[in-house]
């Protein structure tokens, strides 16, 4: 009897590899659909998009959302990638020295200034929308580039702060009690060996800041709707009006503006996964 239990262990593991394999390919299909039909639908005419039933396949396949990407959407593309490298740099400045000092210099009321970062991802984006338009009112800031780097950067700034916190948690103390030893003041220490061993978290904090300032939508169309320099997200909307809707052109530009953020996230994301599990002291 043991001998035949034994026999069908093997077995019984293969079927249920099999069912998490298919499971796992079902709801990946699930979940990228969308894509597809994206991809399918910024070929499509607009004739063929109301027909029924839809082609799975562009069958008469067409350019004409992607000219209309290259004849009007590369401005807001340029718009977007100059806030998204902006609200990277404005993040990284502010909550690099930040999660230091949480860290390392252990200030008074560090805990409760970490509790308030971390209250302050709950606070709806809407609502800081509406603050900074008033501020930006008065400051002649609407419809700026600058306006909405600062306006994306908060809300990368308080995640960012928790991550860089946790990260240089691990750092051990006798390398920064050595600089000291050495003569390095905290500034030198944090320049020179802190944010060096940081760069997993560096990468981590910068991909999910640019990412949150590429697909700002809120921020975008309260603070700079209507205005010289509009991100593309606007720039996407601009194809919705009452009486026309052009949705071969809304897809391609999906497409064009996905792929800057699909090859970040592919590239960085091993220093993402060090990143996130604070992993920088085993580099």
């Amino acid at each position: 009897m043991t001998t035949i239990a034994t026999a069908l262990r093997p077995r019984r593991a293969r079927r249920t590899n099999w069912w998490k394999t298919a499971t796992g390919l079902v709801l990946t299909a699930i979940m990228l659909f969308p894509v597809y039909w994206m991809l399918n639908a910024s070929f499509t005419r607009d004739q063929d998009m109301r027909k029924s039933p839809p082609d799975l396949f562009p069958v008469h396949g067409t350019l004409e959302g992607y000219r209309a990407v290259l004849d009007d959407q590369l401005p807001y593309l340029g718009t977007s990638l100059v806030i998204g490298l902006g609200t990277v740099i404005l993040t990284v400045a502010l909550a690099a020295p930040a999660g230091y000092a949480l860290a390392k210099l252990r200030p008074r009321g560090g805990g409760v200034l970490s509790f308030l970062f971390l209250v302050a991802q709950m606070i709806p984006g809407i609502i800081m929308a509406m603050g900074f338009y008033a501020i930006y009112l008065s400051l002649g800031l609407l419809q700026s580039v600058p306006g909405l780097i600062v306006a994306d950067s908060t809300l990368a700034v308080p995640f960012a702060v928790l991550i860089f916190t946790a990260f240089m948690s691990g750092i051990p103390d006798e390398l920064l009690q050595a600089a000291k030893t050495d003569g390095a003041g905290a500034l030198r220490t944090f320049w020179s060996i802190v944010l060096p061993m940081s760069r997993n978290a560096v990468v981590t904090v910068s991909l999910f800041a640019f990412l949150w300032s590429w697909s700002d939508f809120v921020f975008a169309s309260t603070l700079a709707g209507g205005g010289a320099h509009e991100p593309i997200t606007l720039g996407i909307y601009h194809y919705i009006g009452n009486n026309n809707q052009q949705w071969n052109a809304i897809m391609a530009t999906a497409v064009v503006a996905s792929l800057p953020a699909t090859v970040i996230l592919v590239l960085a994301q091993r220093y993402v996964a060090a990143g996130v599990s604070a992993g920088a002291v085993k580099d």
